[in-house]
């Protein structure tokens, strides 16, 4: 599913990284326990988090996520939206609770990301 239907499907608004828009993520994974996405995720997996300080981004870098969801309206701070746009992450906000986003995006076709470890 490409990120610009993402933020159709949940009226979301870009904050950070307009110009990846047409990039595709195959799986999402809900969390806001960062140590939860070390175990989760691969490069194609869309983040969404309630979590909007620089350790997302740091996560998402490590783990190679170029896409994240802030849910419940969440803004992060300018240093977290610099480091995003550093990354080259798109990272996006939704008024959506994190449950209702999941729900809209499965509903749509997206699946839950697989475990990676254990």
């Amino acid at each position: 599913m490409k990120l610009s239907e993402i933020q159709r499907l949940l009226d979301a608004e870009v904050l950070s990284g307009h110009e990846f828009l047409d990039r595709e993520v195959t799986n999402a994974f809900a969390a806001d326990l960062m140590s939860d996405v070390l175990a989760f995720v691969d490069d194609k997996t869309l983040l969404l988090t309630g979590l909007t300080n620089p350790h997302t981004i740091r996560t998402a870098e490590m783990m190679d996520i170029h896409s994240i969801v802030f849910v419940r309206g969440k803004k992060p701070d300018e240093e977290t939206l610099r480091m995003a746009e550093e990354n080259q992450v798109v990272t996006m906000t939704t008024k959506n609770i994190m449950f209702v986003a999941s729900g809209i995006l499965y509903q749509e076709g997206l699946r839950g990301a697989k475990i990676i470890h254990k």
